[in-house]
């Protein structure tokens, strides 16, 4: 057994035993049997996303936006190959991202910029990625760190949830009680991949989440963008909220398979790119979802789905599609075609 197929055996083994591991199956070996031309770009959009960070850890977007969500994003997408702060071709660059996001965690328990007005999907991603690392960090006083900055998010997480169960872009506070779809679904994987890991997370803080995407869903089995404000059914928000209540254990309940129904509608195969301008956050969740459907119906979607991410890719590696920039878009597609490398807890099956 080599060293990833040894580390890939581990965490599975090591989440097993957390609550709810009867769902789980070992993990998959689909990696190894791709395409080599998968292996191929994914190798090279690694190494053009490594060359994108910053001295001091962090990526960022489009004029120098969202360090704090784009290195946690960054940092798992480099996860998935397989690296971790100390072992692997990506061990430095991901020990730099740690450091980075413990020197943005905040006394109040926020990590990244208070003044930031999106500063939820910043702090919801780091919990994710952040928790993934703290499981096979070996440097006990990094693991130390991690687990006291780890506990801090998860308490700010839980009051900055709005009244209504949900999050907005900032805290409950800071943003008047407003509430918002996509920030919700961020900010309950990165408390379920807390959890995971063994950070304690309130029971009642993941219940009113799952209330409050409860009350979004519409007839059509489709998420509204906001309780409060409405907007209508959203395809990359339902896809979202389906891989959250998947985190959350919800599997073949009537309201995950009224989304499911409304994802095979909206998302695959039928819809295309007609997803609000939203392809890739949509199947960062969607494969997701797709991967826990067992192997007969994933491998169905993933050679869809990756012949398009492909086909799109520039030649240096990265992909330059939307308007946040090429370091969101490629980490999203390397995270995307690397899930069924199984290294992350949060994404086995």
């Amino acid at each position: 057994m080599t060293y990833l197929e040894r580390r890939r055996f581990l965490s599975w083994l090591a989440l097993s035993a957390l609550p709810g591991a009867s769902l789980l199956t070992a993990p998959s070996r689909v990696y190894a049997e791709l395409d080599p031309k998968i292996k191929k770009a994914t190798d090279k959009a690694l190494n053009w996303l490594a060359a994108q960070q910053k001295k001091s850890g962090y990526w960022e977007a489009n004029s120098g936006q969202y360090r704090v969500a784009m290195t946690a994003l960054s940092g798992v997408a480099l996860l998935s190959e397989g690296s971790t702060t100390t072992r692997g071709q990506f061990s430095e660059n991901i020990e730099q991202a740690v450091h980075f996001l413990l020197e943005m965690a905040q006394d109040n328990g926020l990590i990244g910029y208070s003044r930031d007005y999106h500063y939820t999907y910043g702090h919801g991603f780091s919990m994710l990625f952040l928790s993934q690392v703290f499981g096979e960090e070996e440097d006990v006083g990094r693991r130390q760190r991690l687990r006291e900055v780890l506990t801090k998010s998860v308490q700010f997480a839980a009051e900055a949830q709005t009244s209504a169960g949900g999050w907005g872009y900032v805290s409950a506070k800071d943003g008047n009680d407003f509430d918002e779809g996509s920030t919700c679904i961020t900010q309950v994987q990165g408390l379920r991949a807390c959890r995971n890991a063994g950070i304690p997370v309130p029971r009642e803080i993941i219940e009113r989440a799952k209330e409050y995407i409860a009350k979004c869903t519409t007839s059509d089995g489709g998420i509204q963008y906001s309780l409060k404000s409405g907007g209508g059914s959203r395809p990359p928000i339902t896809a979202a909220a389906m891989a959250a209540m998947y985190n959350a254990g919800e599997y073949e309940t009537e309201q995950t398979k009224k989304m499911m129904a409304y994802c095979k509608k909206n998302v695959w195969p039928a819809a295309g790119h007609s997803l609000h301008g939203h392809w890739h956050y949509t199947h960062l969740y969607f494969s997701q979802v797709m991967y826990r459907q067992g192997e007969e119906e994933y491998q169905k979607y993933f050679k869809d789905i990756s012949q398009d991410i492909l086909r799109k890719q520039s030649a240096d590696g990265s992909w330059k599609e939307g308007h946040v920039g090429p370091v969101y878009t490629t980490a999203l597609n390397i995270t995307i075609l690397l899930m069924s490398n199984g290294y992350l807890p949060i994404y086995q099956r």
